[in-house]
């Protein structure tokens, strides 16, 4: 069992996921009607519900890593995607199980620090030209994983100490149009990173 899969059955108790994946899919509420959502490390579905909610996505393709997370979303859904737009899936973030040039937004809430570089890479490939990206990222020296946690921390991505670093992490993956705003949530601080492949 995954160490993601032991925290599944209390994962909705701590409300910090659920108020950053509704802030991050919120950010994008301006965009048009996505045909296709990607919600990458959807843990319990926060994102991929707030996709259907806030944006009106017809179609949304949501992954984690996680069965047991997995499990808690698909239950959720009964109440939250009555109509099954959601399609779910357990398996590796990358490669995405969406085909090339397919999707309209890529979502991961609170993941990106696990998934790193090859994560973003990914995302340019599954994105349509002018698609857009939205990730949240914890601000550095406030991130105090368990060991179990930490030695899953991907090294190759750093944790932003302000706006403009979380902004560069976007940039130098090769995307265009980064906005990168701090939020804070029961006194936890993270970046919410826009931008477009």
């Amino acid at each position: 069992m995954n160490v993601f899969d032991e925290i599944a059955a209390g994962y909705d108790d701590d409300l910090f996921h659920q108020v950053v994946a509704e802030k991050l899919v919120n950010g994008v509420a301006d965009a048009p009607q996505p045909e296709l959502v990607l919600d990458v490390a959807t843990g319990t579905g926060a994102a991929a519900f707030a996709a259907l909610q806030h944006l009106g996505a017809r179609s949304v393709v949501a992954l984690d890593l996680s069965a047991k997370m997995i499990d808690r979303a698909r239950a959720k859904a009964a109440v939250q995607d009555p109509s099954g737009k959601i399609t779910w899936h357990v398996g590796p973030a990358v490669p995405a199980p969406v085909p090339a040039a397919s999707t309209d937004l890529v979502v991961c809430a609170s993941s990106l620090h696990f998934l790193g570089t090859e994560a973003l890479k990914d995302w340019l490939r599954v994105l349509k030209p002018a698609g857009r990206l939205a990730f949240s990222m914890p601000l550095a020296g406030t991130f105090n994983p368990s060991p179990a946690f930490a030695s899953l921390v991907a090294n190759d991505v750093s944790l932003p100490s302000s706006e403009s670093e979380a902004a560069a992490i976007a940039l130098h993956a090769g995307y265009e149009n980064v906005v990168a705003h701090r939020l804070e949530v029961s006194s936890r601080v993270v970046f919410l990173v826009y931008a477009t492949s």
